[in-house]
């Protein structure tokens, strides 16, 4: 068989594998369907690692790698040589390119592995063109890889695309004819409204119920959301609707077309991120009309992706493959009203909480600097200036911590092999903990517990 002229790889934010088949009576035959009906659906996959979060999880897809060995521990994490905080994708020694904003101060220079898009330059000697393109820097940048010709994002403050001058000096003609046409602005004076008929909505939660959030400016969760009032400050809010995945895709299909993919001797590759399907998730949860309606919209704009490509690049000429980063818990109270155990808590509680433990026996404030990612992390520094026993506060932490509500195992990571935690989730445990990353040292801050608990009311992981 030929190899692709090009490959897609489309990740859909928070997508659970269940909403393929939730929806599928009102997908139409050209997006979702298509890909089950002409291709073929992984139902065994398993995550072996925690926590599961948009940087790790695009990380991992696309090194086929974890975060022992990649490096992204988190959306955030410190760096401990320094004691730093670092953001997936910061990368200060760059500039941002299309916007006087910071937004752009990105690369994929903190990941530690190659991916799959950078292995294709490789061994087309970087003849293969690869693009990324994503709302979320982190999800066009760490799967776009560190040879990628591009990748790019949404910058709130403009509206534009934009890039880091890691990939380039300036934005291509056609990124800047692409951001003239203004079409997030063009989307939000729409306003949100169902697609569909409401009543044919197959969620069975009223419109407006206490389990989701609320737009700035609005009284009840509930349709139509006015977005048109709601942009004069920054786009942001493009993020949190359909129409975010809706001028993504309309950016894919303008890089696809004037960056020439498919078009080469060599096997092309367009790294996606559909990156709204997580706000919403995240504000409205798993059983929302919003929610659904979002999926319905994906639904629409991938058929159109996909009539695109057949006529551009040639049906059979490509290959696309559609995953997740992660998926999302239901909301806590929904469960709990409907007598199904569930709970949630609070990592800033549970923090001053043990600061102040802390600050009792030993006389000394602020000796947790963070609860991270289900990480304590101790001011080490601190602990060796007043010569505090680390190994007696690590011991401290997990009782304490094994005696809060909805804390299942506490692991202190230096001793996690020999730790009474079922040995799949000792695993999983293992995966995720980088030794650069998320491992006590002299210097710095550090991890001295790992917690595993109920997740919270939106999702399985910060926006």
């Amino acid at each position: 068989m030929p190899r692709p002229k090009l490959v897609v790889g489309i990740m859909v934010d928070q997508m659970r594998w269940d909403y393929l088949y939730r929806y599928y009576d009102s997908y139409q035959p050209g997006g979702f369907k298509r890909l089950l009906q002409e291709g073929f659906t992984c139902k065994n996959n398993y995550i072996d690692y925690v926590p599961t979060v948009t940087a790790i999880g695009h990380s991992s897809v696309y090194t086929g790698s974890v975060p022992a060995i990649h490096g992204i521990t988190g959306n955030d994490f410190i760096i401990q040589a320094t004691g730093q905080a670092m953001y997936c994708t910061q990368d200060t020694a760059v500039q941002t390119v299309g916007s006087t904003s910071n937004a752009g101060k990105m690369s994929p220079r903190n990941l530690l592995a190659s991916t799959i898009t950078d292995e294709l330059k490789l061994a087309t000697n970087f003849r293969s063109k690869v693009i990324g393109v994503a709302l979320k820097d982190r999800g066009s940048i760490l799967p776009a890889g560190h040879a990628a010709n591009a990748a790019y994002w949404f910058d709130d403050a403009t509206g534009n695309w934009i890039t880091s001058t890691f990939y380039l000096p300036e934005l291509p003609a056609w990124v800047k004819q692409f951001n003239e046409q203004k079409l997030p602005e063009k989307y939000l004076q729409q306003d949100w409204t169902t697609l569909y008929d409401i009543s044919t909505y197959a969620q069975s939660l009223p419109d407006n119920n206490a389990y989701e959030g609320k737009f700035d400016g609005m009284n009840t969760p509930t349709f139509p959301v006015k977005t048109s009032g709601m942009f004069s400050k920054n786009f942001g809010i493009l993020r949190t609707t359909p129409y975010g995945n809706s001028l993504t895709l309309e950016m894919a299909k303008a890089a696809v077309e004037n960056e020439q993919l498919g078009k080469g001797f060599v096997t092309d590759f367009l790294a996606v991120s559909c990156s709204s399907t997580d706000a919403v998730g995240h504000k409205f949860g798993t059983h929302a009309i919003e929610t659904e309606d979002t999926y319905l919209r994906l639904d629409q704009d991938l058929a159109g992706f996909f009539k695109f490509l057949d006529a551009k690049v040639g049906k059979g000429n490509y290959t696309v493959f559609l995953t997740a980063d992660h998926g999302s818990g239901h909301n806590a109270t929904f469960l709990k009203d409907h007598q199904i155990p569930s709970g949630s808590w609070s990592g800033s509680t549970y923090q001053s909480g043990l600061n102040k433990m802390l600050e009792e026996k030993y006389g000394v404030k602020n000796l947790v600097l963070g609860f991270d990612n289900s990480q304590v992390n101790l001011n080490n520094t601190l602990i060796a200036q007043r010569e505090i026993n680390e190994d007696a506060i690590r011991q401290d932490c997990i009782t304490y911590l094994q005696g809060k509500p909805g804390v299942a195992y506490v692991v202190d990571m230096d001793k996690v092999q020999a730790a009474s935690v079922p040995e799949v989730l000792r695993s999983r445990i293992i995966n995720g903990y980088n030794a650069e990353r998320s491992r006590p040292n002299c210097s710095a801050t550090n991890l001295a517990v790992r917690v595993c608990y109920w997740y919270g009311p939106f999702g399985l992981e910060p926006v």
